[in-house]
């Protein structure tokens, strides 16, 4: 059975960190591209970073140098480290993965899922 478990969300003031886990299980790990999608309120889904089976990065625009993400090919595990912390990070993060895509992937294409980590950013 696929399983995709977040965990480390929380509320942080703004300028705060998180760091965010995903622990995968049920799939071979280190052949499928690992990405961290979130949904703020109202919003649809958006792909804020990913991961490739070689260990290259990505990120989108809106993140890119305050997030990183990192992988532990041992441990099965994903993570992101979110630093300067915005109110407009808040949103449900959720764990994806999948074969031979990129973080401009649909997340329809995306095959397994986690239930998601809430960060709320306040003052």
């Amino acid at each position: 059975e696929v399983q995709l478990v977040e965990s480390g969300g929380g509320s942080v003031q703004p300028g705060g960190s998180l760091r965010l886990s995903c622990a995968a299980s049920g799939f071979t790990f280190s052949t499928h591209f690992m990405s961290w999608f979130r949904q703020r309120p109202g919003k649809g889904l958006e792909a804020v970073a990913g991961i490739y089976s070689d260990g290259r990065p990505d990120y989108a625009s809106s993140v890119k140098g305050r997030f990183a993400i990192a992988q532990d090919v041992a441990k099965n595990a994903v993570y992101l480290q979110m630093n300067r912390l915005k109110p407009e990070d808040t949103a449900m993060y959720y764990c994806a993965a999948n074969c031979l895509l990129t973080l401009n992937s649909s997340w329809h294409d995306f095959g397994y899922w986690g239930q998601g980590t809430q960060v709320t950013v306040s003052s």
